[in-house]
Order: structure tokens, then sequence, then C-alpha cells
């Protein structure tokens, strides 16, 4: 299967949720970057990275634009990561700012999301 449909089936199936469950499919992915940078999985943080960024394209317009605002903040500091990906790993220090900051984002996500107040 080439990347074209892979992707074209991924927002098909992204956009066929609501907007909150679209919320925390986002929060999941930065707890994901966390944990990966948590167990020095490089490949998994890159993989994670890209389909946030898409992610985040695709809902963008669909939301408040305070809460856009905050998610396109959110995906420039995901390129920078990405841009910087390697002397991230090969700094054990860095990784871990990485992570801290990727469970913020992921909380910020979520909370946004409503998920949580559903719950309760």
């Amino acid at each position: 299967m080439d990347t074209k449909s892979t992707l074209d089936e991924k927002k098909s199936s992204f956009l066929s949720v609501d907007i909150p469950h679209r919320l925390g499919h986002i929060a999941s992915n930065l707890a994901r970057v966390r944990s990966f940078c948590n167990s020095a999985f490089k490949k998994g943080v890159e993989v994670v990275i890209d389909e946030t960024e898409w992610f985040i394209e695709w809902i963008a317009a669909e939301i408040e634009p305070e809460q856009a605002e905050e998610l396109v903040n959110i995906q420039v500091q995901l390129v920078r990561w990405q841009i910087n990906l390697d002397n991230i790993f090969l700094d054990e220090f860095r990784r871990g700012e990485v992570a801290k900051l990727a469970e913020i984002y992921s909380q910020r996500v979520l909370d946004m999301s409503g998920l949580l107040d559903s719950v309760a």
C-alpha cells in the first residue's frame, strides 16, 4: 500500500469520530511521544509526531479559534522536535525535557477535549 492511500485511510478514520475523540487521539499521541522519549524509541517518536501533525492539520479548521491556536503552537513545537530529533536523542537531558513537555501538551489537549468531564 502506498503512503498516499495510507494517509487517506488515516484521515478518513480520524474524521469519522467526533471532535472530542479526535482531540483525545491527539492527546494520546502526545502521551506516546512522552513514553517513547522515556524509553529512547526514536522511530516511535518520529512516526507519532508525523501522525500528530496531520491530526492537528485536519482538526484545526473545525474547532474554536483559541483551541486551534493552541494546537498549531503544539504543531510548531512538534516540527522543531522533528528537525532536532537526532540531537535530542543524543542528550538524555533534552530527551527528558521533550518527554515532560509532551506530557504537558497531552494533558492540555485532553482537558480541551472534555472527555474526562463526561466520565464524572
